[in-house]
């Protein structure tokens, strides 16, 4: 075989080191920014934050005016969002060529396009301890150790409250209490059924009341014998949990009339006093857990116009350490000057994949806010269809590029805070023609629902047939699943007498 050569052309993508940390820091939330920010402070002496001042560094913030939106300016020196498109549709070449090095070259480049916080005075500043707050268990040994039980009866104790769940309510029976007590006990020793009941019964009227009921009708039953015996409609109360529970679970009034052979108005007064009970006691103590969220992005309303703002709390300032960076001309040692020139780049490199992600996210940001306008301006009911696709066309980015800038990112309105995704949606037809946001469907659910008759709720069929009226083209199953979404009950749990 005779050797030869052979010239062809081919075309392959490149994703250079600096491309992969610009996706990937494009796609964190402000949190994990933060995180990721504060390691790369620690591991690179070249990389520092820039502390807070009154200057501002340009405009942070682009205006939209009526349909006619102004674009978020790109800089110069950020990196090119057509490379990051460029590994997500792979239809195009990238070559990155490593920055030289300069130290020249804006030593104190700011991170953040948006202005730096003002210093806050430490005047007249509460200095934030911290919150205690118990956890149901904890709030139960509490009680159970200044009670004069036993050391048998604290056992069952203990016992019981590690069966308690978050709502209040015992998991476990008295039997199954009783077989694991006694497991490993000798003959002598055996714990009766008798006292697992008769410690159970105190635990019960523990802080919260009803708490370590096994049945909600066990629950509401305690706590209704705390009342005084003249409350009004005490004993009736008690007769229709007791004996009517079933009905009342179904909250059919008519029937649960006709057994007890009460009147509307004689009724509408039981189930005031049943409502003022709790169904959940458990829940007066657990603590929630508290969710933060850092809005990437604020919209303001200046002068009529819709601004668009990067948050200046959410991503420190950050720019190159000019000192050491002087230093890659003036050191001696090769190794140092190797360190600090590798470092240097490093550092240009991760502020300009900062950069890059706040001109995309408030480029994006920009977008929604031009097309969404008029939910801005009018609530939910007038939000506009939206979906990926739409945006990436109008910013010129792949759809997964628009994908990560909207996920975890969210927005501070005059209305309150949203996820960036919340402003997308799909389409439903209307009889005109048009289109309809789902988001604004489930917005008109919620309302009709506020406004029904209690007494008469609006079945899904009567909701579908309502939008229709109005020109929104819904079938009843669609009506249930945005009706499910939003956590609303079917039309027979949410009647009421009251």
């Amino acid at each position: 075989m005779k050797a030869s050569l052979q010239l062809r052309l081919g075309q392959q993508l490149t994703m250079t080191p600096q491309l992969q940390q610009a996706i990937r820091l494009l796609q964190l939330s402000t949190l994990d920014l933060q995180q990721e920010i504060q390691e790369a402070l620690e591991s690179n002496p070249l990389l520092e934050a820039e502390e807070a001042n009154n200057e501002l560094d340009g405009d942070s913030g682009n205006e939209l005016n009526g349909a006619n939106g102004k674009e978020a300016s790109q800089s110069e020196d950020n990196l090119d969002n057509s490379q990051i498109e460029a590994s997500e549709a792979i239809n195009q070449d990238t070559v990155s060529d490593d920055l030289p090095v300069d130290s020249t070259w804006d030593e104190i480049y700011s991170a953040s396009s948006a202005p730096a916080a003002s210093p806050v005075s430490d005047d007249n500043d509460t200095l934030y301890q911290g919150e205690t707050v118990d956890s149901l268990q904890d709030h139960m040994l509490w009680q159970m150790r200044l009670t004069p039980f036993s050391d048998v009866d604290q056992a069952i104790a203990l016992a019981i409250i590690d069966g308690i769940d978050d709502s209040g309510y015992l998991t476990q029976s008295c039997e199954q209490l009783l077989e694991g007590l006694n497991r490993g006990l000798e003959d002598d020793n055996q714990i009766e059924l008798e006292e697992v009941e008769a410690v159970l019964k105190r635990i019960q009227h523990f802080d919260p009341l009803g708490v370590a009921s096994r049945s909600l009708q066990e629950c509401l039953l305690i706590q209704l014998n705390q009342f005084e015996p003249c409350t009004p409609w005490l004993a009736e109360a008690k007769d229709v949990i007791s004996n009517h529970m079933d009905v009342l679970a179904n909250r059919d009034f008519r029937l649960l009339a006709r057994k007890t052979k009460l009147k509307e108005d004689q009724l509408r007064e039981i189930m005031r006093l049943i409502h003022s009970l709790e169904p959940r006691p458990g829940n007066a103590i657990e603590p929630n857990q508290a969710q933060y969220i850092i809005p990437d992005v604020s919209v303001v309303k200046k002068q009529g116009r819709w601004v668009v703002e990067l948050n200046p709390d959410a991503v420190p300032r950050l720019k190159v350490n000019s000192h050491y960076a002087a230093m890659s001309k003036t050191a001696t040692n090769a190794g140092d000057s190797q360190f600090i020139r590798s470092h240097l780049q490093e550092a240009k490199w991760f502020i300009k994949s900062i950069e890059s992600r706040n001109e995309t996210l408030l480029k994006v940001a920009n977008c929604i806010v031009h097309h969404q306008q008029a939910f801005f301006e009018y609530g939910e009911e007038a939000m506009k269809p939206m979906v990926l696709n739409d945006v990436a066309e109008a910013v010129e980015m792949h759809e997964s590029t628009i994908s990560r800038v909207t996920t975890q990112k969210y927005m501070h309105t005059p209305r309150g805070i949203f996820e960036l995704k919340y402003f997308f949606s799909s389409h439903v037809a209307t009889e005109g023609g048009g289109e309809c946001s789902s988001t604004a469907i489930r917005a008109l659910i919620k309302k009709l629902v506020a406004a029904e008759n209690t007494a008469k709720p609006l079945s899904d069929s009567k909701i579908a047939d309502i939008l229709a009226e109005q020109g929104i083209k819904v079938a009843r199953r669609t009506i249930a699943k945005y009706r499910e979404s939003l956590g609303i009950p079917p039309s027979n749990q949410r009647k009421s007498l009251i």
